[in-house]
């Protein structure tokens, strides 16, 4: 089991796909402040709403000096479907590779419902600041209000 990493350590800089089939990873925001949010699949309707929230704040978010970023295991293609279904502002990327991103992380991990066992995402957010290192880790997110706690936090930071 890896140790999740907390505030105050570096964040892991692992490249993830980008929808474009670019890439992306934590140390292209150096000097400035970033949202990582985590979340299980697209199209799912927690996961629908986090984004959409994130990208209603967006602005806010841009205005206060905080980049963001939105990361499932979903395939940079289901990437492009869901953003053009919802009209998603928030950048997004592809955690898919294994021993990617979200394992260095241990948020992809074993899960249990109903008596079923299986891997997921642990729904996850990550305040990164200027410098790279944690400011604040939400765990096992609510959805509800989410972004806006977070934009406050990144706010303060």
């Amino acid at each position: 089991m890896t140790t999740r990493p907390a505030a105050g350590d570096q964040f892991p800089d692992i490249a993830m796909e980008t929808p474009e089939g670019g890439s992306v990873k934590a140390s292209d925001f150096a000097g400035r402040k970033l949202v990582v949010f985590f979340y299980p699949k697209d199209n799912t309707p927690g996961c629908t709403t986090e984004n959409i929230d994130f990208s209603g704040l967006k602005s806010e978010f841009d205005a206060a000096g905080v980049a963001l970023l939105g990361v499932s295991k979903d395939s940079a293609k289901k990437h492009q479907n869901f953003i053009a279904k919802h009209d998603l502002k928030a950048p997004l990327a592809s955690d898919a590779e294994e021993n990617g991103l979200s394992d260095a992380l241990g948020i992809w991990t074993e899960k249990q419902n109903y008596g079923r066992t299986y891997m997921g995402m642990v729904r996850t957010t990550y305040l990164i600041g200027p410098d790279g290192k944690i400011a604040r880790v939400w765990d096992k997110v609510k959805v509800k209000d989410h972004a806006a706690q977070v934009l406050e936090a990144a706010k303060a930071l």
